[in-house]
């Protein structure tokens, strides 16, 4: 009798604390933390030795803590309705932009990329607050805004000026945040019913603003772009990347990653058995997926490329489950931004794409932002569990979160 009461104990308790919503996102989620502790612990090797003496425990123990509060994260932001993250965007918004530019002038400069701001020992990218920040607010206004969202000036001009400002100032000194930033804030404007027109009017604008940019790159020479920022590091990397032959020492970390991928083979070298995290800068971080293909194969590559495809694949569904959830729009719009940054890592380490220094969200070793990128997971199961909470009181929650000209986006689906 006593086992089963505490057994009926224990599964109360459970039911109590267990976390809410889609179980396979959670399940993908904690899969990831674990298989990105066992790659960081086999690529950390080559820092510790440098740094640590060889302790490589460390740096499997700081990033099991940062997961550890990364989870919490989680588990608190998701026990908040997201209608109240939609409420905040805005302040949250012109909160981001003085931050951006404090930053962009004052930053701290790592790896010649003035990317972080340090604040009472903290230290942060100002972009990963800007990327929950915009993705929320063109949500918010998408929603605001519906029963004029064909009308160029008065719905997707305002919202494009505060996509295009932010954009801009992250760009400088992070093009690929910025790229995908706007690319998925594009995706959203296109679930949101926003006129193609104008979508394909701001994209061939975009494609001609960046065939400029590189016109002229390559056509002033390399002396006359040294201090100016990254745009010498644009320029070698997009010739490294288009050339056959370069310079060696421009396409290291493309080689090396290519060793560690074909070294791998079909089943991998097993976990803790890579040579190329000795040689392979970044390994543990912009190029852990290089890594990961050595140890555990095409097969282990493709499972993780899986699971974050069938992650996205479960935060469409809420649109379709869903349709009256203008929440829904938020986390197909975080959830695209974080499986995008993911196949753009996986496309550099396979050199599809030119060297960018995006991360692979949870798995890659990192600072603070696995903590911004876990509020951006909280949010996105915040909405997944109060979708299905709140399912038959849906428009009530919508109509306390933004104002009744929402209407038309939650009747006629998002």
């Amino acid at each position: 009798m006593s086992n089963s009461t505490e057994i009926q104990a224990a599964q109360t308790l459970w039911n109590k604390i267990k976390p809410r919503g889609d179980q396979f996102m959670w399940g993908i989620i904690f899969i990831l933390s674990i298989w990105g502790l066992l790659a960081i612990y086999s690529s950390t090797g080559a820092l510790a030795y440098k740094k640590n003496g060889g302790m490589v425990e460390i740096y499997l123990i700081q990033q099991a803590g940062l997961l550890c509060v990364g989870f919490f994260i989680m588990f608190f932001v998701h026990s908040i309705h997201y209608k109240h993250f939609v409420s905040l965007s805005k302040l949250l918004l012109y909160i981001t932009y003085p931050l951006l530019i404090y930053t962009l002038f004052f930053g701290l400069e790592i790896n010649g990329a003035r990317r972080w701001v340090n604040f009472f020992g903290l230290t942060f990218q100002s972009s990963d607050i800007a990327k929950l920040a915009l993705i929320m607010f063109v949500t918010r206004e998408l929603a605001r805004k519906q029963e004029e969202i064909k009308d160029l000036k008065k719905s997707f001009l305002p919202i494009l000026t505060h996509i295009t400002l932010i954009c801009v100032l992250i760009a400088p000194e992070n093009l690929s945040t910025a790229l995908v930033l706007f690319s998925t804030c594009m995706v959203i404007m296109f679930i949101g019913r926003v006129s193609l027109k104008h979508l394909f009017g701001v994209a061939g604008a975009g494609i001609l603003a960046g065939l400029l940019l590189f016109g002229i790159l390559f056509a002033v020479p390399e002396k006359a772009l040294k201090g100016t920022g990254r745009l010498l590091t644009w320029k070698n990397r997009v010739e490294s990347f288009g050339k056959k032959e370069t310079d060696p020492d421009k396409t290291f970390q493309n080689d090396h990653a290519k060793i560690a991928i074909a070294s791998g083979g079909i089943m991998g070298k097993f976990p803790g058995n890579s040579t190329e995290r000795n040689f392979l800068p970044e390994a543990y971080s912009d190029f852990i997926y290089a890594i990961i293909a050595e140890e555990y194969g095409m097969i282990g590559a493709v499972i993780m490329l899986f699971l974050y495809m069938f992650f996205l694949y479960r935060a469409m569904r809420m649109v379709l489950k869903s349709p009256k959830a203008f929440g829904a729009l938020i986390a197909v719009g975080l959830s695209f931004s974080l499986v995008l940054q993911a196949l753009i890592n996986m496309a550099v380490a396979v050199n599809i794409f030119p060297v960018t220094g995006l991360t692979l969200p949870l798995v890659s070793k990192g600072g603070t932002s696995i903590l911004l990128t876990s509020v951006a997971f909280g949010v996105i199961m915040s909405v997944s569990r109060y979708i299905e909470q709140d399912e038959p009181n849906l428009e009530e929650t919508t109509k306390e979160a933004i104002p009744s000209t929402d209407n038309t986006l939650i009747e006629n689906g998002a």
